[in-house]
């Protein structure tokens, strides 16, 4: 039997602020596994999600196998869309979703982990973000700062992440982020150039695989999970659709779970994964695999 043990490392996910995404399911995947997480979570969500935490809320998912519960070494405010105070605004540093966090930015971020942990203090780092304020909009109605905002928050922010990051980061640390096939095929409705920020994303994991590789030894590499009806991807609109879509459509006809996609990304961060950087790994149940929609055209075509 060869386990995924991640005893003794330390993991960071960054965009954690409930239990029904893909960062989550990640962060309680990889504590399974043995290691120590610490999660970062967008300031304005911070405080309902401690208010959840502190009230049992979420207990049932925080259950690990063999008794106990997933807690977090620290929950960190995180602002990806900022490298330092400067980058924002008076009025939003000033406001209290912002002010009552202190630094919130990727700066921030770094100076707590190292004040709270030392240096190195991090084996995995794990990109969970997403943001695009158009993204109902098609791309022929998306806005510059709107086009620029989905790329910043969706993308620019890993490269940010491996370069504040990186030199804390033990050697044969491992990055990842997450994607979806909207960087590589049309998504009628994926729009406010939120496929162009994933297309980035991708691109920029095989770069940064080379760069970070040869710099620190660290590994970096994406999947590019299916759609699951999380309360950020309701931001899209009609997510069930696409779920029910996928799961109509697949070689494995059925919904992928967070759990599986959680599964994929403790292996990526394993010893077991030593020879894997610069990949992209569909976690879709091979749906990114099909040319055409078989419960549509393939009865028409065998008459």
């Amino acid at each position: 039997m060869i386990p995924i043990d991640l005893t003794g490392k330390r993991a960071l996910v960054v965009g954690v602020a409930d239990d029904g995404g893909y960062g989550f399911a990640i962060a309680k995947a990889l504590a399974e596994a043995g290691a120590a997480v610490v999660v970062g979570t967008w300031p304005p969500a911070l405080n309902i999600f401690q208010t959840l935490l502190r009230r049992g809320k979420l207990d049932e998912s925080l259950a690990m196998p063999g008794g106990g519960k997933l807690e977090f070494e620290r929950i960190y405010p995180v602002d990806a869309e900022f490298d330092a105070p400067g980058d924002m605004t008076e009025e939003m540093r000033e406001s209290k979703r912002y002010k009552e966090h202190g630094d919130a930015t990727l700066s921030g971020l770094e100076r707590r982990l190292q004040d709270d942990f030392g240096a190195p203090c991090l084996d995995v780092v794990v990109h969970s973000l997403a943001n695009g304020p158009e993204v109902r909009r098609d791309l022929l109605e998306t806005s510059r700062k709107g086009y620029l905002a989905a790329v910043s928050v969706s993308a620019y922010s890993h490269v940010a992440l491996v370069q504040r990051l990186g030199p804390l980061v033990r050697p044969g640390g491992s990055f990842l982020c997450l994607s979806y096939l909207a960087s590589e095929r049309v998504v009628p409705g994926y729009g406010g150039g939120m496929s162009s920020a994933k297309a980035a994303l991708e691109s920029d994991t095989r770069t940064l695989a080379w760069e970070a590789g040869r710099r620190w030894g660290h590994r970096v590499n994406c999947i590019s999970a299916g759609p699951l009806a999380s309360r950020a991807a309701s931001a899209i609109g009609k997510i069930q659709k696409m779920v029910e879509y996928y799961a109509a459509n697949t070689p494995l006809p059925e919904a992928v779970s967070a759990r599986e996609v959680g599964q994929v990304a403790a292996f990526l961060a394993s010893p077991l994964a030593t020879g894997i950087t610069g990949a992209v790994v569909h976690v879709d149940k091979g749906y990114h695999a099909m040319g055409v929609a078989p419960h549509q055209a393939m009865g028409s075509w065998r008459e």
